[in-house]
């Protein structure tokens, strides 16, 4: 299972024997019994006294103006902050001392995605700032998560001019990995009823691809990395396949492919 390789694997090589040993005796809580208490206590977390007791709430509002005159928001905005991975593993094991199951859970889970995340963002550092003439743009860069044990993982970059773009997504992402993986598996290439080639079999830098080509987006290049990651690279505007192919290889994958854990 994955989240079992997280909890006993992946979180030890980050924190320690010691933490490991208390995700080992909250994960065997939660799959007895407990685990109903401990859906039931994240549903408070989320829909609990915490929100009802702020006295705050979306609501029509009036504000300062009175009646609907109220002024258009100009500023403001969440911080991007990760979980603190160390502090939710002391909460973990402090509420699993208080046998507050569904709050150690929580904690785990935020452990867990503090985890993917720092992981997501070295990956995403790891990048090209340039490719094939284009440069990053640096305010569509994006790392997310479900924090699930690596099962949503999702990073993206995009990289553009006024007239071509290329992007590159890597992911954990069941759909797609069956989707190329049944492309490889048929072993030749799809052609479009006018005749012309749809998508094809290649190899970049060793690895199986898939390439496909439409009028309307251009090019996109999907090469799975072990067994549950792919990079899927996406070129608009480029001349050839050749050009596409020389842009994708400016990446790392096996760099990439270290850095998930990917086997």
């Amino acid at each position: 299972m994955k989240i079992k390789y997280v909890l006993t694997g992946g979180l030890i090589l980050f924190f320690g024997a010691t933490q490991a040993q208390v995700l080992n005796r909250l994960k065997q809580r939660v799959e007895n019994k407990a685990e109903q208490k401990a859906g039931q206590e994240i549903d408070k977390l989320f829909s609990g006294k915490d929100k009802n007791q702020s006295g705050q709430g979306t609501g029509n509002g009036t504000g300062a103006n009175g009646g609907g005159n109220n002024p258009n928001n100009n500023g403001g905005g969440l911080i991007s902050t990760p979980p603190d991975v160390n502090q939710n593993l002391i909460d973990a094991e402090a509420a699993y001392k208080k046998n507050s199951y569904g709050e150690a859970r929580y904690a785990v889970q935020q452990a867990m995605l503090g985890v993917e995340l720092e992981i997501g963002n070295k990956v995403l550092k790891s990048l090209p700032e340039s490719v094939a003439g284009l440069s990053k743009e640096a305010e569509a860069d994006q790392v997310t998560s479900t924090g699930w044990g690596w099962a949503g993982l999702t990073i993206h970059r995009e990289y553009s001019t006024r007239d071509k773009e290329f992007r590159v997504t890597v992911a954990n992402n069941s759909v797609w990995m069956a989707g190329v993986n049944a492309y490889l598996a048929s072993g030749g290439y799809a052609q479009q009823t006018n005749g012309e080639q749809n998508w094809k079999q290649t190899k970049l830098k060793g690895y199986r691809a898939i390439i496909e080509f439409s009028e309307g987006s251009g090019y996109k290049l999907s090469v799975p990395l072990g067994q549950s990651s792919l990079v899927v690279f996406e070129g608009v505007s480029f001349a050839s396949e050749t050009e596409m192919m020389k842009a994708a290889e400016t990446f790392n994958l096996d760099g990439i492919k270290k850095e998930l854990g990917e086997q």
